[in-house]
């Protein structure tokens, strides 16, 4: 495979996620999102809290990635979002090129540089 991706695991509230994602495809930081919903059990200081949250797949290239986890600790509504990598070593070829080009800024898609 010539084209490299892989995909961000992020949670986040449900009343979130769909914003999220939506802003992630816009900024060309990924090139599809999905948003799966959840139930997440975890400790928090010294409580364990159960919450309805969401799952957001992002799959990006391996170049943007950094600015997509960036992004995410900006824009992510918790203090200390949970942000993973999942590298995709064995993705379909044609998928992982249409990710990889659906995340170039405008006008690098047809090869300009520019």
């Amino acid at each position: 495979m010539t084209e490299t991706m892989t995909t961000a695991y992020v949670t986040a509230p449900q009343a979130a996620a769909d914003g999220l994602a939506r802003r992630l495809v816009d900024e060309r930081l990924a090139a599809c999102v999905n948003v799966v919903p959840c139930d997440s059990v975890y400790r928090w200081g010294d409580e364990i809290h159960e919450d309805e949250e969401s799952i957001l797949l992002a799959k990006t290239a391996e170049d943007r990635y950094d600015d997509l986890r960036a992004a995410m600790i900006e824009w992510h509504p918790h203090d200390v979002p949970c942000i993973e990598r999942f590298d995709a070593a064995d993705a379909h070829d044609p998928f992982a090129s249409w990710c990889v080009s659906a995340v170039q800024k405008a006008g690098k898609e047809n090869g300009d540089g520019s």
